[in-house]
């Protein structure tokens, strides 16, 4: 038995069986050009592939940490591209669920690995360093996902490539907000241009229409910052809730996901802000910090009203405590309010993060009428994520020069919110995440360093990530 494992056709026939099955998975079979190369470096070896050492003499110790690493990175890599990759939580969007310094090992093959968009780049490094690339454009391939396990499902917890990343801003302006790096394009373009709005409003009198100001805005920010457009695949990664696929009909109200007419199943780590009255006593930090209360909010002297995030449980046993005279959810919105935050930044659509909708959420194949009031919702469907030109010219939608009163969806497309309700940038703020988007599905926390306590985890150590409870 052991000749047979070490003889070079057994060795040749699992590896060609092995690269075959890639191949079919992979649905492109030029790569089976790469057979040859498989059976000279298994039974004839008249070329030497790993030209960098010599065969048959002992090589430099050098050579040897060359041969090893250069076999790392390309099996990492991949690893990285087709099996899983690591993702760490960086924002409390996923608390009490997931929390900030959890590192997740995220699966693939879940709902299939997409064929890069962009294969030539640096490997294990920023997309951006310095203000430049890490990744070359000269090879842009199409959209294209390989068999996976599953569809994404209603409710999965799901890492994404972040939609409105497709376009960046590389320096900070003067508002401190952007100055901590906070860099969304358009996010800018609405802020400078409603700011520049008021001003003239106030100072001038003036009272132009809004599409005035962005139109001048963008010309402005071009002008002077550097901006950066980005491929899907080199896009920010983001981990959210999946609330609703494609077909369903979402409304939030009060903070409460209902889909279809039925209400969001209540998971145990879904938070929102409780407002925590007491009767004067001050809460000790102490107290709170089992329940993921930040250090910031439960030090700050707002006795005897607290504002914290948590969950509905951990709030009905904070109101067992003494001295606690209420504990109710806080409501920062009223229905109808408009915030231009909101998704689809449209005054037509007077919704906020607590009372949104409803909204249908477009799948591939379903066609819908477009008319001057629905078209925030599906402009940057049709113009970004599915590559069609785009315009409106007296009160007429026009797509790709012609007139258009209806579109038909070429991709499915989801909508993401983060359990903790009221501090997460999700599909509320940004909308549809495009099915050319998904990265893959969380599977285990193999480590969590919680930094603002100090230390490891050492509870969440391996433990399984479950999207359903």
């Amino acid at each position: 038995m052991k000749r047979i494992l070490k003889h070079k056709y057994f060795r040749f026939g699992v590896a060609a069986t092995l690269y075959l099955l890639f191949v079919i998975w992979l649905g492109n079979y030029w790569f089976l050009f790469g057979l040859p190369v498989i059976f000279d470096m298994y039974v004839t070896k008249k070329v030497n592939w790993t030209f960098w050492k010599r065969r048959n003499k002992k090589n430099h110790v050098i050579v040897e940490w060359l041969d090893a690493l250069i076999f790392a990175v390309v099996a990492v890599s991949l690893i990285n591209l087709f099996l899983f990759q690591n993702y760490k939580i960086p924002t409390p969007s996923m608390e009490g669920t997931l929390l900030v310094g959890d590192h997740l090992y995220v699966s693939k093959t879940a709902y299939g690995p997409r064929v890069p968009n962009t294969p030539l780049a640096v490997p294990f490094i920023p997309n951006t360093v310095m203000n430049k690339k890490t990744y070359l454009e000269w090879i842009k391939r199409p959209y294209k996902r390989l068999k996976g396990f599953s569809e994404v499902e209603r409710n999965d917890i799901v890492v994404f490539n972040f939609p409105a990343s497709d376009t960046v801003v590389l320096e900070p302006s003067d508002h401190s907000q952007y100055a901590q790096g906070y860099f969304d394009y358009y996010d800018f373009v609405r802020d400078e241009a409603y700011e520049l709005m008021q001003r003239e409003e106030s100072t001038k009198q003036r009272n132009l229409p809004y599409s005035a100001y962005e139109n001048y805005t963008r010309k402005y920010i071009h002008k002077t910052y550097d901006i950066e457009t980005r491929p899907v695949d080199r896009r920010d990664n983001y981990i959210k809730r999946c609330v609703a696929i494609p077909g369903d009909e979402l409304v939030v109200k009060k903070n409460m996901v209902i889909v279809n007419g039925i209400p969001q199943k209540d998971f145990k780590g879904i938070q929102q802000v409780y407002r925590v009255t007491t009767d004067g006593t001050p809460l000790n930090p102490k107290s709170v910090e089992k329940f993921g209360v930040p250090k910031m909010s439960a030090n700050i002297s707002n006795n005897p009203n607290y504002l914290f995030p948590l969950s509905k449980e951990d709030a009905q046993t904070i109101s067992t405590f003494p001295g606690i005279v209420n504990v109710k959810p806080y409501q920062a919105n009223e229905p109808g309010e408009y915030d231009r935050n909101t998704f689809p930044h449209s005054p037509d659509y007077p919704w906020n993060a607590e009372f949104f909708g409803p909204l249908k959420i477009p799948g591939k194949g379903q066609t819908v009428k477009l008319d001057l009031v629905n078209l925030p919702i599906y402009e940057r469907i049709i113009n970004a994520y599915e590559g069609n030109e785009l315009k409106v010219a007296d009160s007429t939608i026009y797509i790709n020069g012609e007139p258009a009163n209806s579109y038909t969806f070429e991709m499915d497309y989801y909508f993401m919110m983060g359990d903790n309700r009221h501090n997460s940038a999700d599909s509320r703020f940004w909308g549809f995440v495009p099915e050319d988007h998904i990265i893959g599905k969380p599977r285990i926390i193999w480590l969590s360093v919680d930094k603002e306590y100090g230390g490891i985890r050492w509870n969440r150590l391996f433990k399984i990530v479950r999207s359903d409870r």
